[in-house]
């Protein structure tokens, strides 16, 4: 009873205990994040803020800042061992300061570096931490919380909009770069969210970076919310805007590298501290990128609790991990004598491995309902599986296999489709050996590789109808959804993170009609729980005729727990009208149209058929017992209730 009195005494103080640094060495401090860093706190009777570093290979700490001119040996920091945390506590000081640790490392080099646990920086081009407060933040989300706690987040319908802020919207005229404020973002998106239907938002470059370029893939910050659109009480308003409108919010998450600015977390301390030592295990060749030691407890514990610390102290809904293989193989984008083997002569990262088993275990047990995400582009078993059957234990992962298939389909002339034609169907071959979620996400439209529209064959008006068929087969196949930012409007360019989306084309009938199309698409997804609920169960999905090679015609139904309004999808992937086109169905029922691609208001012929029921007839066809007759349109695909 006393020791755990002593425990809970420990946590409640901000000033680094032995207890602190036990667990921190254990890798199992989940909260470290209130000790390190800067935080305020009271002394002596004075308040003002506690700074903790931890730093074992350096020989002196220092800290610098704004309170006193950049002085270097102003305030020397104390050592505490074994660790070799070195702290201070600054008496009538508050937020607003900036401040660094000049660092003197072994061999008497001066580091100077941001903090890496601090919850503010200063906006680029500046590097220097900022001290805030972050524990007072007034969330109003409760019912939101309590609601995605209770909900069986497999079975739910999941339509994510992949967004970068800076990019989606600007403000007009603006000589600075007119970048919406987090407060600014929350109010217009949440509003553009609900109208689409979509469920989610994936938000990219939140964590602090340095350079626009890299969209927030080359973390600097991982505690901090970029200063670009606010400060964190501002972002903490945009989630919570979201959560009171349902809307849940999924951060990318960057544990797989850090890069080599001087101000971050490489060379730390003088030495190679939280990035492997050797530069076989410890740098990407290709990327210019430090790649984390796993095999380190307090590494591990500090990506472990950056994790617990957006769950928590920011609400998020799900981290998306980017670039899972990178970190599951020690080989990834390295040639020979570029890598070390495991200890059994593999190219598994053992560490990395149990990393990924650590911190799902935790997540899965503390925070149900939240979602961890893998963008694993490989074949590796079982990473949606539980780690106590040897999984990896994430809650979904993104289908880069279809991705790949559908973009490389998509772009063939039609005459060359039906050579193709199993592209489109291989992905429901392995559905079941995880559990998915379909993406068009931003690594597809960037680098040449053109916008969605046009990557699309075909005259002008071709590539929009091709675009609203290939769109119809991602939301009726099985698996979650994910499209990137004015994927949703055809935008016509590719994605720059130096412009905002180009938003004027919809005063253009053809864009503003694939905007109506793919809410429409959006709203039928989001209606039907035979859209959804049994993704990863055999009985959801079914093909109707699955190698119609010859039309490039495919068509699928989709049917829930209860059986009771399964819909029937049927697309057309060429130029060629199917006037009477007959397509098996597995039911005597009646048919009901409930959406037409080519219906004029989504930017289609507009040559809509004479009626809207259509009865199963008693003739077999396409190995179903019944079947009906519908005009099916060229690049036509309509979708049946029934």
């Amino acid at each position: 009873m006393a020791a755990a009195k002593k425990k809970k005494k420990e946590e409640n103080t901000p000033f680094i205990t032995e207890m602190d640094m036990y667990y921190f060495g254990q890798g199992t401090h989940y909260e470290i994040y209130k000790k390190l860093g800067a935080h305020p706190a009271e002394k002596d009777g004075k308040k003002g803020y506690y700074f903790a570093v931890w730093a074992p290979n350096a020989r002196e700490v220092f800290l610098i800042g704004s309170f006193n001119n950049w002085n270097e040996q102003d305030i020397p920091m104390k050592r505490q061992e074994p660790l070799g945390i070195y702290d201070c506590f600054i008496p009538e000081l508050s937020q607003g300061a900036l401040y660094k640790y000049l660092i003197i490392g072994a061999d008497g080099e001066r580091h100077y570096k941001a903090d890496p646990f601090a919850n503010y920086c200063e906006l680029r081009p500046g590097t220097a931490s900022v001290t805030t407060d972050i524990s007072g933040l007034n969330w109003s989300d409760a019912a939101w919380m309590k609601e995605r706690s209770e909900t069986d987040i497999e079975k739910a319908p999941i339509a994510i909009y992949e967004c970068h802020i800076g990019s989606w919207m600007r403000h007009p005229g603006r000589e600075d770069e007119g970048f919406y404020s987090y407060r600014e973002f929350a109010d217009r998106i949440t509003d553009y969210l609900l109208d689409m239907h979509y469920t989610h938002i994936e938000l990219i470059g939140i964590a602090e970076h340095p350079f626009d370029g890299s969209w927030g893939y080359q973390v600097t910050g991982y505690y901090a919310p970029t200063s670009r659109y606010g400060t964190p009480e501002d972002f903490m308003y945009m989630v919570n805007k979201l959560h009171e409108n349902h809307i849940g919010v999924i951060l990318d998450w960057v544990p797989a590298h850090f890069p080599k600015d001087a101000h971050g977390l490489a060379d730390f301390d003088g030495s190679a501290l939280f990035e492997y030592a050797d530069p076989r295990k410890g740098e990407h060749p290709d990327w210019g990128t430090k790649i984390f030691d796993y095999g380190k407890s307090e590494v591990k514990n500090f990506l472990i609790a950056n994790a617990i610390f957006w769950l928590k102290e920011f609400h998020i809904d799900g981290l998306r991990v980017d670039a899972v293989a990178s970190m599951l193989y020690l080989d990834y984008g390295k040639r020979d004598g570029q890598w070390i083997p495991n200890k059994y002569g593999e190219n598994k990262n053992l560490e990395a491995i149990e990393f990924f088993k650590h911190l799902n275990s935790y997540i899965r047990g503390v925070f149900p309902g939240a979602m961890m995400i893998a963008e694993e582009s490989t074949a590796w078993p079982k990473v949606t599986d539980l780690p106590e059957n040897d999984g990896l234990g994430f809650t979904f992962k993104w289908n880069m296999g279809w991705m790949h298939d559908f973009c490389d389909y998509m772009k063939l002339d039609p005459i060359f489709r039906r050579d193709n034609h199993y592209k489109m169907t291989f992905a429901m071959s392995y559905n079941y050996a995880e559990r998915y979620i379909l993406v068009l996400s931003h690594d597809e439209v960037v680098h040449l590789k053109c916008s969605m529209l046009n990557k699309m064959p075909g005259y002008y008006i071709d590539k929009f109808a091709n675009l609203r068929v290939g769109y119809t087969f991602m939301m009726g196949h099985a698996g979650k959804k994910l499209l990137f930012m004015g994927q949703e409007f055809a935008q016509d360019s590719e994605w720059s993170e130096e412009r905002e989306l180009d938003w004027a084309l919809l005063s253009d009938d053809l864009h503003a009609g694939m905007q109506s199309y793919v809410r429409e698409l959006l709203g039928i997804y989001r209606k039907y729980p035979c859209m959804y609920e049994l993704d990863n169960a055999q009985e959801g999905f079914s093909w109707i005729n699955a190698d119609d090679t010859y039309k490039s015609i495919y068509s699928f139904y989709r049917q829930s727990a209860d059986r009771k309004n399964s819909l029937l999808f049927v697309m057309n992937f060429t130029p060629i009208a199917r006037d009477d086109y007959r397509v098996g169905v597995p039911k005597k029922k009646r048919y009901k149209l409930l959406l037409n691609s080519d219906e004029k208001r989504f930017g289609g012929s507009g040559l809509t058929p004479k009626k809207s029921l259509y009865t199963a007839e008693a003739k077999s066809w396409d190995g179903q017992p019944y079947s009906i007759a519908y005009p099916l349109p060229a690049y036509g695909a309509a979708v049946f209730l029934f």
